[in-house]
């Protein structure tokens, strides 16, 4: 008799990635001169509190403008030749001017700010950009092609016709969309349909490019060529929609031409106007350049940036990665939560869910013990939850004898001399089946993976297997649904599965049997009704749907690398809870940053009424607009105090 050996544990769905050729952090220009521009300022503040001489410093400062200031600065000048003005050339003007009156510290960190929020931009595209590139490199380059003598030849993917014949050996990915034409095995298809089990194949199933065969020999007929595959329309899928998204702003940027243009158009007037009734020129100068000063969106800027970013790394700290300013002010307008099933309610990861006796010679336990010997050489998902539920139970496993497996119907092995297997429904004889039949209807009913128990070819038992629901799931439902209203559910499960689950979280809407671009246009169908979603998924065929939503998150745990890429906010923790805590804490921010905005506009509005109808001093002018930015700045960063996140937590405002 043979002792079994540990199998060798084979990825579960959930830790399949994507292949990606990262952009490294300097291999962008805009990360170089951001980073240049924040190091030139630190040393120049740092020379001019050590009190070096002032040449030093302004030289220091000067060269922060200059790193930091010449690309928005061009891209403004670029912009005002095609007749638009953007608030990145005032920003440089505004420094300018800031340094033209000595306020050079100010005109610096202004740059900084902006360099480094176009350097983020561009890295967050060429990330996404790399990972739908990655995408693509699921599917493999080659494929094995039959011919129509037997002979077999090695093709190029991209050269494959409609129609061609290919082998797929065990542990090979499928080349193609096709259907199998002979042979069975199981395939782990999670990166197209989030399935959390592989799929048992036989003639006549489809199969998709990029999904991975198990331990069986596939003989496949060609469906689609690789340009038309259903893992190129995800990568183009998600394309398009990143495209579309990468249009968003933030509400202060909206205004922003409105505000340039009548900004620069005032200051033309207090220089030019003063000078036609009679004013000296130094005199008009200095008023225009208070203006200038005074009316620049300074505190504006920062009414609206330091609230966001506080939320931003507030949120960090508690396991979510929010990517940008755009995504903490859009976190706060969504209306409908929308989950993906597998990996994002569930963990991805099968465990024994019933155990149903059919002989009543075998109790439930002495089912288990016999599936988990036989199971335990295997390296199925499906085995390895019995082999789990067993150890759980403290059951010894006898040893086996003559293991054998048998693709895509299940496995075999000699214990005490007797003949188990533990295999799909399928592979049962009519006789068999009818034994079994009732209890098969029932877990299939209720979503479970049944799995029959036999002994000499006779059934003794039905397993039922199911996905791991999250501890915190039903909590974390419940939560959504008090700050933003019913959740959906989405899915390429099975209808009766996803029934299932939402009852046990409590979601009503549910939406079953997707592939990636049914989840799209669910998405879309709820946008139409005005909804604005949130995507909460973690797979590779979720990516288009996170990509299309307003904003996406991912569940970093176990979600895969254009997932991550393509989502606008990770969950890094794996803790759904945080989902709906950060809605409710992205919409105090967005209450601090109106009061901000009535702060700074406040300001503004006075010193400029000052400024146009009384003599405005240059110093309180200064002292006026670096005191509302103070002001608004400091407001803005209460949002960093762990009472914000525990009050986002406990009331969901």
């Amino acid at each position: 008799m043979a002792t079994p050996t540990l199998a060798p544990q084979r990825a579960t769905p959930a830790e399949v990635r994507v292949p990606v050729r990262r952009t490294r952090l300097f291999a962008l220009p805009e990360m170089r001169w951001a980073a240049a521009a924040s190091a030139l300022f630190l040393v120049g503040l740092a020379a001019q509190l050590a009190g070096a001489p002032a040449w030093s410093w302004w030289v220091l400062y000067l060269a922060c403008y200059a790193a930091g200031g010449w690309e928005p600065g061009l891209a403004g000048l670029q912009a005002l030749r095609e007749k638009t003005l953007d608030v990145d050339l005032l920003m440089v003007v505004a420094a300018i001017g800031a340094a033209g009156i000595g306020q050079i510290t100010d005109g610096a960190l202004l740059i900084v700010i902006f360099a480094t929020s176009g350097a983020l931009e561009a890295l967050a595209t060429a990330r996404t950009e790399d990972s739908v590139r990655g995408l693509l490199d699921l599917a493999p380059e080659t494929a094995t092609r039959v011919g129509s003598d037997g002979d077999e030849d090695t093709v190029a993917v991209a050269d494959l016709e409609v129609g061609d014949v290919l082998l797929v050996r065990p542990g090979e990915r499928i080349a193609a969309d096709a259907t199998v034409i002979g042979g069975g095995s199981e395939v782990d298809q999670a990166t197209i349909t989030g399935e959390p089990l592989p799929v048992d194949k036989t003639t006549g199933d489809e199969v998709f490019a990029g999904t991975l065969n198990g331990t069986g020999t596939l003989r496949i007929r060609v469906d689609r060529r690789a340009q038309d595959s259903v893992v190129a329309r995800i990568a183009a899928l998600v394309d398009q929609a990143a495209g579309t998204k990468a249009r968003t702003q933030l509400f202060i940027e909206k205004v922003e031409q409105r505000y340039s243009l009548g900004m620069v158009a005032v200051t033309i007037a207090v220089f030019v106007i003063p000078l036609l009734a009679g004013d000296s020129v130094q005199r008009a100068l200095l008023r225009a350049m208070t203006f200038m000063i005074v009316a620049s969106p300074c505190a504006v800027v920062l009414a609206t940036m330091p609230p966001l970013l506080a939320a931003i790394a507030n949120a960090g700290r508690h396991g979510v990665l929010a990517k940008s300013a755009v995504v903490m002010e859009q976190l706060g307008s969504v209306d409908r939560v929308v989950f993906d099933k597998t990996g994002t309610l569930t963990r991805g990861t099968p465990e024994l869910a019933e155990i149903h006796s059919v002989e009543t010679a075998f109790t439930d336990a002495e089912i288990l013990r016999l599936a988990a010997a036989v199971e335990h050489p295997s390296e199925h998902p499906l085995a390895a939850a019995v082999v789990r539920a067993a150890r759980a139970r403290d059951l010894e496993l006898p040893a086996v004898d003559e293991f054998t497996a048998h693709p895509g119907k299940g496995v075999s092995a000699l214990v005490h001399g007797q003949r188990v297997g533990v295999g799909s429904p399928a592979s049962l004889t009519a006789a068999g089946l009818e034994v079994v039949a009732g209890p098969v209807a029932q877990l299939r009913a209720r979503g479970y993976t049944a799995v029959v128990v036999t002994r000499d070819s006779r059934p003794i038992g039905v397993l039922g297997i199911s996905d791991q629901l999250r501890a915190e799931a039903e909590a974390a439902v419940a939560a959504v649904a008090r700050v933003t209203g019913s959740p959906v559910l989405l899915t390429g499960d099975n209808a009766a599965t996803a029934e299932r689950l939402a009852q046990q979280v409590g979601i009503t809407d549910v939406r079953a049997e997707l592939l990636p671009e049914g989840k799209v246009e669910a998405v879309r169908a709820l946008q139409a009704d005005g909804a604005r979603i949130a995507m909460v998924g973690d797979g590779i065929n979720d990516a288009p749907a996170l990509a299309t939503s307003d904003v996406g998150i991912a569940m970093g745990g176990a979600g895969s690398d254009l997932t991550l890429q393509t989502a606008d906010a990770v969950v890094v923790r794996d803790d759904l809870t945080t989902v709906p805590a950060v809605i409710a804490l992205s919409r105090r921010t967005r209450r601090v940053v109106i009061a901000n905005l009535t702060i700074a506009a406040t300001f503004i509005g006075i010193l400029v009424l000052w400024d146009l109808f009384g003599t405005l001093p240059l110093p309180l002018g200064v002292a006026g607009h670096e005191g509302s930015t103070v002001i608004v700045g400091l407001n803005g960063l209460r949002l960093l105090r762990e009472a914000a996140w525990k009050r986002a937590v406990r009331t969901g405002r």
